[in-house]
């Protein structure tokens, strides 16, 4: 087979969720198919994260422009190595794509009503681009995948894509989240905060003041993404400025910096009201940090009904969890060691090996 797949924001130094998807995936089938072709086509950047081999193809389109690089140079770029599929990785794709296309859906957060305010004008911009773009796409894809169970009835009840139609393939995370990355000077709380308000921070702030004021210990909370003059705002709102020495503004936390992050933590919170998987959860679990996990949407599904489930709406709730497992070492325990277990269930390579798998049979029904 001859396959091209959109990876078009991998090369860019800060990474986020679904590039790192496509980028371990793409890794995974460079070891195991020396088989089918592939061309990668990336937009330019200063991280060289993924090299060319013998039937992979690295194809850099020169535009920074999104609607330009994904509608106009990709389906032409696309065309003329004529492909057996296109697989587009990242929500949307060319409209006119020329070729069998199958497109993976991370969720369709952009399509339902927002919950809050945000502030990012590069947000809003992707949003209403999405919105526009994804349904006329979805009818042109031969299948459709997403991340977890959860989404996949959340994108049928929509009515843009029929079940059959549709395939379920979890994330994974890398090998370098392991126990060896476990420290035994767990000394803060971990959270990587964000102002898109499915990440649920002012509840999430607002369940560690409460920590904060009934904990014996106080570990202080290390937050990434999140400037100390955003913070303080947060804390001005629930009414507790005074913690603000207490929380450690980490910033973007680089992908070689998580495993320590991780490692270091004695607890992780998972707080999102919304999400459509949860890599990170994975992450810190697999370092045997204990997960604080949401019960709302896919959270739960991925975590699994044993861990330390809670109610994002409720910062008591949350706060009660880390109290708990401040406070009960035998409770704490049994979180790390099922921890441990339920990460066995995820992988990158198995990521890998089902998409290779409906890329085999969907050419193979051309």
């Amino acid at each position: 087979m001859k396959i091209a797949v959109e990876a078009q924001r991998i090369f860019r130094k800060n990474k986020h969720g679904m590039d790192f998807v496509v980028l371990e995936i793409l890794r995974v089938l460079q070891q195991i198919d020396k088989n089918n072709e592939y061309w990668v086509y990336v937009a330019p950047g200063d991280d060289i994260c993924l090299e060319e081999t013998t039937n992979f193809h690295i194809v850099t389109l020169n535009s920074n422009f999104y609607l330009y690089w994904e509608q106009y140079l990709l389906p032409r770029a696309v065309r003329k190595i004529k492909p057996d599929l296109l697989h587009c990785t990242s929500n949307t794709a060319p409209l006119f794509p020329g070729v069998p296309l199958i497109l993976t859906l991370h969720d369709i957060i952009f399509m339902e009503k927002k919950t809050g305010s945000n502030n990012s004008t590069y947000q809003r911009l992707g949003r209403i681009y999405r919105r526009f773009f994804v349904p006329k796409v979805l009818k042109k894809c031969r299948k459709v995948i997403t991340v977890s169970n959860y989404e996949k009835a959340q994108i049928v009840a929509s009515g843009m894509v029929n079940e059959e139609r549709m395939a379920v393939i979890y994330n994974g995370f890398g090998k370098e989240f392991n126990a060896s990355a476990a420290s035994t000077d767990r000394n803060y709380i971990l959270f990587l905060g964000s102002p898109d308000p499915k990440k649920n921070t002012p509840r999430t702030l607002e369940a560690y003041a409460i920590y904060h004021k009934e904990s014996d210990r106080k570990l202080p909370l290390k937050v990434a993404d999140l400037s100390r003059d955003n913070i303080l705002l947060y804390l001005q709102e629930i009414g507790c400025p005074e913690i603000i020495d207490d929380i450690i503004c980490a910033g973007y936390i680089s992908h070689d910096e998580l495993p320590a992050t991780y490692g270091g933590a004695a607890a992780f919170l998972s707080t999102s009201v919304r999400e459509s998987f949860g890599i990170p959860q994975l992450e810190a679990m697999a370092c045997g940090t204990p997960a604080v996990v949401s019960n709302a949407s896919a959270l739960p599904e991925i975590a699994g009904q044993d861990a330390v489930l809670v109610d994002p709406y409720s910062p008591r709730n949350m706060a009660d969890a880390l109290l708990r497992l401040e406070r009960d070492d035998e409770f704490r325990e049994k979180s790390v060691i099922y921890g441990y277990e339920r990460v066995k269930m995820f992988s990158w390579e198995n990521a890998a090996r089902q998409t290779l798998a409906l890329y085999e049979s969907e050419a193979g029904s051309n």
